[in-house]
């Protein structure tokens, strides 16, 4: 039964790495962006959560109502304002502005917050679990976690093939010049795109805040479990990004049930593993 609850709770750890995941992966598939502050971003969320639950006393879940719309506010601004004038053949401009937003991210949250580590509490919603075998229990926290990874992705995967800005999103990542010239506007389109990721973002920071501890400089780590949940899954593909999420936990469970101290490796060594046997991912690109 050890074996099978250090896969179970992997399984269930991959909703998170998901959803730190799903973020990059539209953004990769619309404009073939690389946003290297997207960590930083979420961890920015955490304590955006954090700010709101002390100021008002809501529930840490709550506390999304106002959280989500003020990430989106901010991802819209920032790509109008900055990432779309980094956009075009050639990669290296949005790599090293996003890079410069990492480092102002960091600082930034560390001269506001200081270097103290904070965390929310959500009451037994962190503690509660059940039992679906002898020795094997279900936290309502990782579970909760997961189920909303997959609302999450089925909402995303909804937009992109049934609605309006789902075309849009898909036309410009295909064509972005044919695009223009069908009337569509590509900044108000990655606007967008940027708004939808970092309401994403503002769940998973949520979450993060929740489950750990976070601090000023943990963005660099969730930016690593993000990048490589989506390179196992295959760029562009959002049902993939999943999967990569859940390889990743199950591979980090598994290790770190050999050996506390092999965890990490062993979530690094699947993603080499994959990377080499299918260097485009497991699942083609759908975006």
């Amino acid at each position: 039964m050890i074996w099978i609850n250090a896969v179970m709770q992997g399984v269930l750890v991959g909703g998170l790495y998901a959803l730190f995941a799903a973020g990059l992966s539209l953004i990769f598939g619309v404009m073939r962006l690389v946003n290297i502050a997207h960590g930083d971003f979420i961890v920015a969320a955490s304590y955006l959560a954090w700010t709101i639950v002390h100021a008002t006393g809501l529930h840490p879940l709550a506390s999304l109502i106002l959280v989500a719309p003020i990430a989106a506010g901010v991802g819209y601004a920032l790509q109008r304002g900055v990432l779309n004038h980094t956009l075009g053949d050639d990669i290296l401009p949005p790599l090293l502005v996003t890079f410069g937003l990492s480092v102002i991210v960091q600082n930034g949250l560390l001269q506001i917050f200081t270097a103290d580590t904070r965390k929310l509490d959500a009451g037994a919603l962190e503690t509660g679990s059940f039992e679906i075998l002898p020795g094997v229990a279900i936290g309502y926290l990782p579970l909760l976690m997961f189920v909303t990874a997959i609302v999450v992705i089925a909402g995303l995967q909804f937009l992109f093939y049934a609605t309006g800005l789902g075309r849009a999103f898909r036309a410009t990542s295909d064509d972005r010049e044919i695009a223009m010239l069908m009337g569509l506007d590509n900044r108000k389109v990655y606007a967008s795109a940027m708004a939808l990721s970092f309401t994403v973002v503002a769940v998973a920071g949520v979450f993060l805040a929740i489950r750990s501890n976070f601090d000023p400089f943990m963005g660099p780590g969730r930016l690593i479990f993000g990048f490589e949940a989506v390179i196992i899954g295959g760029l562009g593909n959002l049902w993939g990004t999943l999967v990569g999420g859940v390889i990743l936990g199950v591979a980090q469970g598994v290790g770190a049930e050999i050996n506390p101290g092999w965890q990490l490796l062993a979530g690094h060594l699947a993603f080499l593993l994959v990377l080499a046997v299918k260097p485009r991912g497991l699942f083609p690109r759908m975006l």
